[in-house]
């Protein structure tokens, strides 16, 4: 019996990896779009920075990957099963989603999952609601926050520069853009690769009973190891993808627009992270885009894929709570026929 349910373990932490690396080639790329968008990096150099960038970024804490392990669903409550269907509701809307070429949320996509998976496994008592309203304020406030603070970093600039020669700006720029990338691509890993390890280690709290046994919830140094390789591979595998959503067709670009945008989700992203919120990188890159682009005029932002955008980020949490819900009944009917 402790040979299967170890097995079981084994196959939740595969397909962990396997969704951190979904989330690689389907989201990271948000890191660098708008770099390569302005032709300041190719899209093979601009990958193989953000793979290395966002494995950096995912040594640099656990404080998300606390409130998504414990914070979404009472570790005590659950079975492993609960998290596998979960896991597996978030793998399938990726990839769908990454088909339609729709930059949605991993990081809601996961979260949604468990949600709906421990309600099926124990009702709604199993939800911890002090990280579910963290969860909730950042989807409500990152797009906010980095529309205004796009706006206001690209207005501050327009200022700063009225006299400078466009030749100057585009040289001067074009070398900032890839520090801003670069900075974009660190604080995605430490925000986005949390996810994962919250999800790795629940599993293992789970396993192990680590609630009953009055073990503390902490992230194991080879789960952050792993999680960090997982998302730098999946990024370079396919990130490419994404960019041309990202980077091209929700405004044109140039280097200074794409510095705007870069430097202000990396603050706000970055600030989230140290403070535990597990926010949605592509919410927080497209609103700093979109905030940037409305500086010159508010017909600059292609409104039209930004309303397909938002009707993904707004279809993800029932979408993905459902799927989580009913995977998670398959599984268990699956199962006991064994």
């Amino acid at each position: 019996m402790f040979e299967m349910s170890f097995l079981f373990l084994v196959l939740v932490i595969t397909v962990a990896v396997i969704f951190d690396f979904v989330n690689g080639f389907h989201d990271s790329a948000n890191a660098i779009a708008t770099v390569v968008s302005t032709r300041v990096l190719t899209i093979l150099t601009a990958v193989i920075m953000a793979g290395v960038l966002n494995f950096v970024g995912a040594l640099s804490g656990t404080a998300v990957a606390k409130v998504v392990g414990a914070g979404i669903v009472a570790p005590g409550a659950i079975t492993m099963t609960t998290v596998a269907a979960g896991l597996m509701a978030a793998i399938v809307w990726e990839i769908l989603t990454y088909f339609l070429k729709l930059p949605v949320s991993a990081s809601h996509s996961l979260i949604a999952g468990v949600a709906g998976a421990g309600v099926a496994t124990a009702g709604f008592k199993v939800l911890v609601w002090t990280g579910i309203s963290k969860t909730l304020l950042g989807v409500i406030l990152s797009p906010l926050v980095g529309f205004i603070i796009g706006y206001v970093v690209m207005l501050a600039l327009y200022w700063l520069l009225r006299r400078a020669s466009q030749s100057m700006v585009n040289h001067t720029f074009g070398r900032l853009q890839i520090v801003s990338a670069a900075a974009m691509a660190y604080s995605h890993g430490s925000n986005d690769a949390q996810k994962t390890m919250g999800i790795i280690t629940l599993a293992l709290s789970v396993h192990y009973s680590w609630a009953a046994r009055g073990i503390p919830f902490e992230v194991p140094f080879w789960v952050i190891v792993l999680s960090g390789i997982a998302i730098a591979l999946g990024t370079y595998a396919g990130g490419y993808r994404m960019i041309k959503t990202l980077g091209v067709r929700i405004v044109q670009m140039q280097p200074i627009n794409g510095f705007a945008a870069e430097s202000s989700a990396a603050v706000v992203i970055e600030t989230a992270s140290r403070f535990g919120f597990p926010l949605s990188t592509t919410h927080v890159i497209s609103s700093t885009i979109m905030g940037q682009g409305a500086t010159r005029r508010v017909s600059a932002v292609r409104w039209g894929v930004v309303r397909s955008i938002v009707l993904a980020w707004v279809i993800t949490f029932p979408f993905c709570g459902l799927l989580g819900a009913l995977i998670y009944r398959l599984l268990k009917l699956a199962l006991s026929a064994f």
